[in-house]
């Protein structure tokens, strides 16, 4: 397949995914730069909190050279901003600097699995050491009568992008696009 066409299957899944597709398209237009498109994945995302519904989108583009993830946010209108408005971010991220990708299938049912069939849920997370999270504890001695200090504990976790991408939520043409999308990734980074 050449690239006009998954060119054109991008602006597709853009279109599909509803969340303002013109903006997507422009922003990542900026970042591919011009350089083929050899997979991609969109991945539309809704959220709840007490007050408010939140609209998000994470776009991950594969080109020859590099990994391209844009992420698009809305921001409903408030008292400071009296119209809605939108953030785009883009971070381009050559293939040589990716450490990590991550894959968990979820399958229900794995005894009764088939070879290629889809997961109900797959997470991809994707790893090249922009973005770490540090979870720190309280250390402990392990004896449960020692009330000494001990310190803190931690771990670092990288923590670049993960899209998590549910059969139930999305449809399995979408956990079908994950999984396209991973081992592209893959192989990509294989090299």
């Amino acid at each position: 397949m050449d690239a006009v066409p998954r060119t054109a299957n991008l602006r597709q899944s853009l279109d599909h995914a509803g969340y303002y597709p013109e903006l997507v398209a422009d922003v990542l237009d900026v970042a591919v730069g011009g350089e083929d498109v050899v997979a991609h994945l969109v991945h539309p995302e809704t959220t709840f909190d007490a007050s408010e519904v939140r609209r998000h989108v994470t776009v991950l583009v594969l080109t020859p050279t590099r990994l391209i993830m844009a992420h698009v946010d809305d921001h409903p209108a408030d008292r400071d901003n009296p119209s809605t408005s939108a953030s785009a971010t883009t971070e381009s991220v050559p293939l040589r600097a990716v450490h990590t990708v991550a894959l968990t299938h979820v399958v229900a049912v794995p005894e009764r699995h088939r070879a290629g069939a889809v997961p109900s849920e797959l997470t991809l997370a994707i790893g090249w050491g922009g973005v770490q999270r540090i979870d720190v504890e309280p250390a402990t001695c392990g004896d449960p009568a020692c009330d000494a200090e001990h310190g803190l504990t931690g771990s670092v976790t990288p923590d670049d992008v993960v899209v998590r991408v549910s059969a139930r939520a999305e449809g399995k043409d979408a956990v079908r696009a994950a999984v396209g999308f991973a081992r592209a990734l893959s192989a990509a980074t294989a090299r």
